[in-house]
């Protein structure tokens, strides 16, 4: 086949609308994310609006346990420390937890994992489908993460919410890595104290902390 020196032209509003696909997805939760991407394509080439969920809407889970934060602590617990944790015994351990299995398949589908899974990306996209904001679902992550059981705020090494902030608005799409660094910065230098630790009123009370 003879070869050709023709480059390929990427359209300059490709990024952007692959960003708010992305976002579109995590809000949906499509159990069968193929056809609903040509679902949403298809819509937004006929210039109708995409299927994508409000956030105001309500999974329905009949015949499955409602995802909680109280859940996804003890799923935390039982992977027990790992950073990675291989997809078939993540997916045993939601289906033991009597766990939606469209949800699971959804976070697989838009955190693009395969089957060595990072385990606190996993996580983070399983916390935002209970979080309105993000701020919201830093918050709940905090709250599965800490190692608190004295009745004090939950709290989390900075470097493990830098981390997690860091994936969280590189997935939302919305967000400028430059405001990212501004508030991580800030964080650092002005909040956090000489124990390297973060607490849930840090960046959900201090007005000069905006996440997004």
């Amino acid at each position: 086949m003879p070869q050709t020196d023709k480059q390929v032209c990427i359209p300059p509003e490709l990024p952007e609308l692959l960003k708010q696909f992305t976002k579109a997805a995590i809000r949906t939760q499509p159990p069968d994310l193929i056809q609903w991407a040509a679902e949403y394509f298809g819509a937004m080439s006929r210039g109708e609006i995409p299927p994508v969920r409000e956030r105001s809407e309500q999974v329905t889970l009949s015949n499955w346990a409602e995802l909680t934060p109280e859940l996804l602590k003890v799923l935390h617990s039982r992977v027990a420390g790992r950073l990675i944790i291989h997809a078939d015994e993540l997916a045993q351990m939601w289906k033991v937890l009597n766990l939606p299995t469209d949800l699971f398949n959804s976070v697989m589908n838009v955190g693009r994992f395969t089957e060595e899974i990072e385990w606190l990306k996993f996580l983070a996209l399983a916390c935002s489908s209970l979080g309105v904001t993000i701020a919201k679902t830093l918050k709940i992550v905090c709250e599965v993460l800490s190692g608190d059981h004295d009745g004090g705020p939950p709290r989390i090494p900075f470097s493990t919410f830098q981390f997690l902030y860091t994936y969280i608005a590189e997935v939302d799409g919305e967000i400028s890595s430059s405001h990212v660094s501004r508030m991580l910065n800030y964080i650092e230098q002005e909040v956090i104290g000489p124990d390297g630790l973060i607490k849930v009123n840090d960046f959900t009370q201090n007005p000069r902390v905006r996440l997004e």
